[in-house]
């Protein structure tokens, strides 16, 4: 088949090399040969999820990284997964993609929430992800999860104002209601 020619995959047989001939502008994720395809983030997605990365960043210990999405994670064969932000120790950063995550960050969207919620939930926690968070920017609602053997327990659920003094992966005080709001306070 020529280069560049579409080919249609049946359900369960996509590949890592079938993703990266994909074209960019929607976002990708192979999970067990499923293709996962979502159209970008909204605005208040994208505006959390800078914000918390500014906070991460801020006090974020040398020896860990703090990475915006997408960047590839391959927790397992058939898997590739985009946090919307990431933890990882410096020496697990590879050229394209990370190997082992200490906290994943995902924020929820309509499009995602369910697979957020329950199957990314069961591929970190399989990979020994130690933290998991998931902010609704909606709800300003922050859901801390923490790997206890090989599942993850309900540590935290914040919402607003609240301030929630994160121990995983490091020591960060997050608050909701922040993470929402413009940088310039407009």
């Amino acid at each position: 088949m020529p280069p560049g020619t579409p080919r249609t995959l049946e359900p369960g047989r996509f590949t890592l090399a079938d993703l990266d001939s994909l074209p960019d502008g929607l976002r990708h994720e192979l999970i067990g040969g499923q293709l996962l395809v979502t159209p970008p983030p909204l605005r208040s997605h994208q505006r959390a999820a800078g914000q918390l990365m500014l906070v991460l960043h801020k006090n974020c210990p040398s020896e860990l990284e703090v990475f915006p999405g997408p960047l590839e994670f391959r927790p397992a064969a058939g898997h590739v997964l985009l946090p919307d932000l990431l933890v990882c120790r410096r020496e697990d950063v590879g050229l394209r993609s990370i190997d082992r995550l200490v906290l994943a960050v995902e924020i929820l969207s309509p499009t995602t929430r369910t697979v957020d919620h329950v199957l990314k939930r069961a591929l970190y926690a399989d990979a020994g992800v130690a933290s998991y968070w998931l902010f609704d920017p909606e709800a300003e609602e922050l859901t801390v999860l923490e790997l206890v053997g090989s599942a993850y327990v309900e540590r935290a659920v914040v919402k607003g104002n609240e301030i929630f003094e994160a121990s995983l992966p490091f020591v960060v005080p997050v608050v909701p209601s922040a993470l929402v709001r413009p940088v310039n306070g407009g």
